[in-house]
């Protein structure tokens, strides 16, 4: 069936976006850790802006994998409501065009258009 592959696409991506913050949360620790044994002085520290923009960066790609896992469990509820698939602005069927380029699209393409322009 189809909501079985929809279903099954988006638990793999799911899974892999998971998999992706839990690399990224190990490497923050060790990030962390190694910026504990190395020269507290910053300032005078020609490591110290690097492991600041990597602790940064880290930081940044997990917020992104955290919202991926939150995008990821509101279309599988979606699913499970029988929502899936229409826009949550007009009703409208997103299509699957979209929903095969982003499955968990909540807007319709002209929906989707609106906002950006907003």
């Amino acid at each position: 069936m189809l909501e079985t592959h929809v279903r099954t696409r988006l638990a793999l991506e799911r899974s892999a976006a998971a998999e992706r913050l839990a690399d990224l949360e190990r490497s923050f620790a060790d990030v962390v850790e190694a910026a504990t044994d190395s020269n507290g002085d910053d300032e005078h520290d020609p490591e110290g802006a690097t492991i600041a923009v990597e602790r940064q960066q880290l930081s940044a790609l997990a917020e992104a994998a955290r919202r991926a896992l939150a995008e990821f469990d509101a279309a599988l509820a979606r699913l499970d409501a029988g929502t899936y698939g229409s826009c949550t602005r007009c009703g409208s069927a997103i299509g699957d065009p979209r929903l095969d380029a982003r499955p968990t699209a909540i807007l319709c393409i002209r929906c989707a258009r609106q906002a950006a322009r907003r």
